[in-house]
């Protein structure tokens, strides 16, 4: 007992080299945050008030109105409402198909696994722009064109997610499937009642990066949505732009607004972020 304390001990002292690493990282930290500070302060200050100089980064009287006149400017209630129907849907369908093709590929054995998953991943070197006319067709042939399904469609499936997922199922142990399908369990069962309960920390990450590639999305909304009534808070934050170009601290405004999902969702499921990050990078 008293030797395992003194390696905890050891491995607990303060060094200069630790002091040194944690300020450096402060530093960064704060360095990063800058932009987005300067964000919510230009949002609470008049248009003339956004470059003075020197810079002034509490406002004197903060102008929370700027948050009420942005939503009558466009319709940023219906871009947010398109968004939050695709970016959750998406999520939501993506998460289902990624950790579903995960478990074939991390607990199934069957003829060209190995080859059919260095085919699909190898889809993520790809360039977008490749296949986006073969795409516009197809969404067009099915009917799509102009419809968040299309969006949802195109977005259904993820190399990526299914990468790492594959990473993280592959860390449990084999034990534990080959003991549910003595006790008469079906493959579909052994993914719902062990491997999903299993990788709640996976599954946050790849929530949080499908919700925030999906919410950040321009291209794909801009190409296949073009009646106002279907467009997403990335089109509209552009249009808003083009129409209040000088209207800095309304951009501002609008902008902050267009970040409170994301920081929501990310904050929520931070705890998971990083164990997820570093369990589905344990095997290569």
């Amino acid at each position: 007992m008293k030797t395992s304390a003194k390696v905890f001990n050891s491995q607990d002292q303060i060094t200069p080299a630790k002091i040194l690493v944690y300020i450096l990282l402060i530093l960064v930290s704060v360095f990063t945050l800058i932009p987005f500070v300067w964000m919510i302060s230009a949002s609470l200050k008049l248009d003339r008030e956004v470059f003075t100089f020197p810079m002034q980064w509490i406002p004197e009287t903060p102008h929370w109105e700027n948050y009420q006149v942005i939503w009558t400017k466009v319709p940023m209630l219906t871009y947010f409402k398109n968004t939050a129907i695709i970016a959750i849907c998406v999520t939501f369908i993506q998460t289902l198909t990624s950790s579903f093709a995960a478990y074939a590929f991390a607990k199934l054995n069957f003829k060209g696994r190995n080859v059919l998953f260095l085919c699909y991943i190898g889809t993520i070197a790809v360039p977008w722009q490749a296949y986006m006319l073969p795409q516009f067709i197809l969404m067009r042939s099915m009917g799509l064109y102009d419809k968040l399904q299309a969006i949802m469609v195109l977005q259904a499936f993820s190399a990526f997610g299914v990468f790492l997922m594959r990473q993280f199922y592959q860390n449990v142990p084999s034990d534990l499937c080959e003991a549910a399908r003595i006790d008469g369990l079906s493959e579909y069962g052994i993914w719902a009642r062990i491997m999903l309960p299993l990788s709640t920390a996976a599954i946050a990450t790849l929530v949080i990066f499908t919700f925030v590639g999906t919410w950040n999305d321009y291209m794909g909304p801009m190409i296949y949505l073009t009646r106002e009534e279907n467009k997403t808070i990335q089109v509209g934050l552009r249009r808003f732009i083009q129409e209040n170009s000088t209207d800095y601290h309304l951009i501002m405004a609008a902008s902050v607004v267009s970040l409170v999902p994301v920081t929501v969702v990310f904050l929520f499921l931070q705890r998971y972020f990083i164990e997820g990050i570093a369990t589905s990078g344990l095997k290569g």
